[in-house]
Formats: C-alpha cells, sequence, structure tokens
C-alpha cells in the first residue's frame, strides 16, 4: 500500500466501515432514552435509566460473545464475506431498532447489532494481511483516528436527524450501512490468501471461549491482553460517566458536555491519524504505548482532582492530555497484538482482543456507577490505580515484546 491510502477504494472501504461501526453507536446516544420512553412512558425515569442500561450492555455482551468467532471465520473463510456480512447485520439491527414498538424489538436489534459488530477485528486483520509489520501501527492510527471521527459525529448526527423523528437517526445509519455494503461488494477483493488460511477449522471454532483458549497458549498474547484490559476498563468507566461528572463538578449543559466530547475527538483524530505515525517510525510501538499509557493515568488523576479545583480549565488539560495518550497507546498497541500473532491467526486473535474490550464495556459502566455513590472522584482514582497496574505488567514483558517486534 502506498502513501496515498485515501485514493485506495479498498482502503477507503475500510475506513468508511469502521466509521459506521462506531457513528451507528454514536447516533443512538442521543435518543435511546426517548425511545425507551416512548414505549414504557416517559414518566418512568428510573426504568427508562435502567433499560437504557441494559440496551447498551446487551450490545457489548453479544459482540464480547461474536467478535473472536468472527475472527476465527475470518482466518478460514476469508476477511470480505465477514466484512460483508456485519455490514448487513448492522443495517438490520439498525432498521428492526428504529422500528420497535415494543422493548423486544429494541433488544432484538441490539443483539442482532451486536453479533455482527465484531467487523473491527476484523479490519484490523485485513489491514495485518496487506501491510507491513512496520508500517501496521500507523495504518492503524489512521483508521482510529477514522474511529474518534465517528465517535464525534455520531452523536451531532443522532440528535440533529431526531428533529426529524426519534427513527431517523436509526434508518440514516442503515442506509449508509447497506450503501458501503454494496460498495464492498464491488470494489473490495479479498486479502487473506488461500494458503495462509487455517486448515484446521471445525464447529469447536464457532465457540468463542475455543478463541480465547487458542490466543491463551501464547504467553505473550496472554500478557498484551491482560494490558489491554487494564487500559480499556478505565476508559469504559469515562464513557459513561464523563458527562454526569461534568455535569455534577463544572455545571455543564448539554452544549457544554457536547464540546467536551467534539474537543477530545478532534485531539485523538490529530494524535492517531497524524502523530502517532510520525512518532512510530522513530520511536516503535512499544515506546508509545508506554508513554501512552501514562499520559492517559495523569489525565485521570487531573479528573480525580476536580471537585478541588473545579475550573474549565483543568478539564481542557485532561482534553489534551488523554486524547494524546489515546492516540499513542491505542494504534500502536493494535501493532503489537498483531505483530505477536502469524498470518493465519490474525482475524480469531483481533476478535478476543476485541471481546476483551467488550468485557470492560460491560463491567465499566456498572462499576463506575457503584463507585459514583462513594464520591464523584472515585471512578477516577481507580482508573489511576488500574492504569498503573496496566503499566506494571507491561514494563515486565517489555523484553519478550522487544524480540516479536
Amino acid at each position: 500500500m502506498d502513501s496515498s491510502v485515501f485514493k485506495n477504494s479498498k482502503f477507503l472501504f475500510i475506513l468508511v466501515t469502521a466509521f459506521l461501526s462506531v457513528m451507528g453507536i454514536g447516533v443512538i446516544i442521543p435518543v435511546i432514552p426517548f425511545i425507551v420512553g416512548k414505549i414504557i412512558g416517559a414518566g418512568k425515569v428510573n426504568e427508562i435509566a435502567l433499560y437504557v442500561g441494559l440496551l447498551v450492555s446487551t450490545y457489548s455482551f453479544f459482540q464480547f460473545f461474536a467478535a473472536p468467532v468472527l475472527g476465527a471465520l475470518s482466518d478460514k473463510y476469508g476477511r470480505r464475506p465477514v466484512l460483508l456480512f456485519c455490514q448487513l447485520g448492522s443495517a438490520i439491527g439498525y432498521i428492526i431498532f428504529g422500528l420497535a414498538g415494543s422493548l423486544w424489538m429494541l433488544f432484538l436489534g441490539r443483539i442482532i447489532d451486536g453479533t455482527t459488530g465484531g467487523d473491527i477485528s476484523t479490519i484490523f486483520a485485513y489491514i495485518a494481511d496487506i501491510t507491513k509489520p512496520q508500517d501496521r501501527g500507523k495504518y492503524y492510527g489512521i483508521v482510529g483516528a477514522t474511529v474518534g471521527f465517528g465517535f464525534m459525529l455520531g452523536p451531532t448526527i443522532g440528535g440533529i436527524l431526531s428533529n426529524i423523528s426519534l427513527s431517523a437517526p436509526l434508518f440514516f445509519a442503515a442506509g449508509l450501512t447497506i450503501l458501503n455494503m454494496i460498495f464492498g461488494f464491488f470494489i473490495l477483493p479479498e486479502s487473506h490468501a488461500k494458503e495462509a488460511r487455517n486448515a484446521d477449522f471445525s464447529m469447536h471454532h464457532l465457540n468463542p471461549f475455543t478463541q480465547f483458549g487458542f490466543v491463551a497458549k501464547n504467553k505473550l498474547l496472554t500478557s498484551l491482553l491482560i494490558v489491554g484490559f487494564f487500559y480499556f476498563l478505565p476508559f469504559a468507566q469515562l464513557q459513561v460517566l464523563g458527562s454526569v461528572y461534568f455535569k455534577d463538578i463544572l455545571a455543564w449543559g448539554p452544549t457544554n458536555i457536547g464540546f467536551f466530547f467534539l474537543l477530545l475527538g478532534i485531539g485523538d483524530m490529530f494524535t492517531q491519524g497524524y502523530l502517532n505515525g510520525k512518532l512510530s517510525a522513530q520511536y516503535g510501538p512499544l515506546k508509545l504505548v508506554f508513554a501512552g499509557f501514562v499520559a492517559t493515568a495523569a489525565a485521570y488523576g487531573i479528573n480525580a482532582l476536580l471537585p478541588l479545583f473545579p475550573q474549565n480549565a483543568f478539564a481542557y488539560l485532561f482534553i489534551v492530555i488523554y486524547a494524546l495518550g489515546s492516540g499513542l497507546f491505542e494504534p500502536s498497541f493494535g501493532g503489537l497484538i498483531s505483530q505477536a500473532a502469524n498470518p493465519g491467526e490474525q482475524g480469531r486473535v483481533m476478535g478476543v482482543s476485541q471481546s476483551v474490550q467488550s468485557i470492560t464495556r460491560i463491567i465499566g459502566p456498572l462499576l463506575a456507577a457503584f463507585l459514583y455513590q462513594f464520591g464523584h472522584s472515585t471512578p477516577f482514582v481507580l482508573a489511576v490505580i488500574l492504569s498503573i497496574v496496566g503499566i506494571i505488567i507491561l514494563d515486565q514483558h517489555k523484553e519478550e515484546i522487544h524480540k516479536h517486534i
């Protein structure tokens, strides 16, 4: 792949697919409480919060089980059919959610979307197929920047389209996803050569725990996934608690909170899409993972101190440091995971990695909500502690990692 990646139709499809995966989640955020309220009654505030939480967790729960299976299927049958299948499933999930007139239809929509929501792992496997190991961090950074753009733009689109109807954001996401699937059907070549595919494939590969057991045989991969758990669990707490925290501490309204996430998305895009690629060639992925982990830990520490210094400046300082840290860590970490896996295992390994992130998105919101009652800063104090543990584990395996990069 040359430097003009954006002129490359197959990479363009990969970027659009990554964008839609996150945007589709984002467009639901502004409307989901109102859709639930429309079904069960707008005055049932506590029940609405409960069902919103359950719907969010349902998506992550099914993604956890499906991602490694989809990855294993892509190792056997190729990346192309899995990516196209995931696009179709997401579109169906959006449509069902948008048409839902009952709670069971809402859950069905999220189950279908979660089950086919493991396409990020296959996207990373596709990139691993067509790039050199030393270049993967750069391309993962471009994909990460695209994901950041989707994270930033999704809620904005959802809020605007909700003025048409509560279902309009879902139908919009479904339409884009179907168009992208058609685009991919005609232009996306298979990246996983038949001779490199996993010949040993049977029904036991469809068991997600089989994929975890397979990856567990590789001690380096296991160690890296444990490090990833300690990075993504604090992030999951931030995702669910950030808006509530800034509302309570700084008395921010929806506009302030929206602007906060806009800046966070822009910062993440810049770091992953530009800065990471520049620094990766000079310092290598392991140093960037260390630097990113330390920076995000420091950012959580700043957030934990916010009640003592309730100034907007501290919140924006958090944005700068956190965007820098996450932008350095995530694509470089994806590169390390990829380099630790064999060519015929990229799909299942990336699938397991995505499942680990799904676990954090199931645990994180519940843990953050529980800790918040003991003090607004408590979840972020824990985030610092978890980050330090992850950094220590990473440091203990740095020599072993050096042998594989």
